[in-house]
């Protein structure tokens, strides 16, 4: 355990050290640096998706179990924190407060320490980051949000081959590693993790192949960083995720 936590350690001031040298840059040498969350369902292939998409566009990778072990940290949120400046970190105090009441949150220490994670990975921008909430907490100016969806008898068939399990066994993980997520975005904050409306895009890993829907993804964050508006970017993004089928 003390290997893991030594290991976040070390990726965290990996992290702080990338940040404080990209600030030191003039901003017109600073590329569109897009964040892009995605909420999966178990064995849709959204893990994939973020690791694929994160290597395509040079982004920062931020898995769940790595955010979940940096919120549970008091030290490393204010660590993160000491990379903002001074308007960072009055905007993400008042983005926190509007979101808390907006949504009718009462946060305990963790989601606090979640927040503010999520909230200066958010601010620094050119990052992917897998579950926790991330798209409930930044603002929808500064994400993309992406839902990642498969039907149950091919999300079984994922995780029983991928791990080498009997499919009976798959089932119950999915059953079970869905009912958490469910509940965990519920409690949080106050809302359905399945509700297409709360994301941006929703993509279905068992139609469109998991190629197809980084491209989808990749064509839609090109298309607004070039300075479209969202809606053509949508139109053109829909029609290149179909191509990809």
């Amino acid at each position: 355990m003390r290997m893991k936590s030594r290991s976040i350690e070390q990726m965290i001031e990996d992290q702080v050290r990338k940040w404080q040298f990209s600030q030191t840059k003039p901003k017109a040498d600073v590329p569109f640096r897009p964040i892009v969350t995605i909420s999966r369902e178990p064995g849709s292939g959204g893990n994939i998706i973020g690791e694929r998409l994160a290597r395509r566009l040079d982004l920062d990778l931020f898995h769940q179990e790595v955010i979940h072990e940096m919120a549970k940290s008091a030290n490393v949120s204010a660590r993160l924190l000491e990379t903002l400046d001074e308007k960072g970190l009055s905007m993400l105090d008042d983005w926190m407060a509007y979101i808390v009441d907006a949504r009718h949150m009462w946060p305990d220490q963790y989601i606090k320490h979640l927040m503010k994670v999520i909230g200066a990975i958010g601010r620094h921008g050119g990052a992917v980051l897998i579950g926790r909430g991330a798209n409930f907490i930044l603002p929808p100016e500064r994400r993309f949000s992406v839902r990642v969806i498969a039907p149950f008898e091919v999300r079984a068939a994922n995780v029983a081959r991928n791990h080498q399990v009997p499919e009976k066994e798959a089932r119950q993980h999915i059953t079970k590693t869905d009912s958490q997520r469910r509940a965990f975005i519920r409690k949080y904050f106050n809302t359905s993790i399945a509700d297409p409306f709360n994301y941006d895009m929703v993509l279905n890993t068992g139609t469109a192949s998991i190629d197809g829907a980084v491209e989808a993804i990749a064509a839609f964050l090109g298309l607004t960083s070039s300075g479209q508006t969202a809606a053509q970017a949508r139109k053109r993004s829909f029609a290149a995720s179909t191509a990809a089928h």
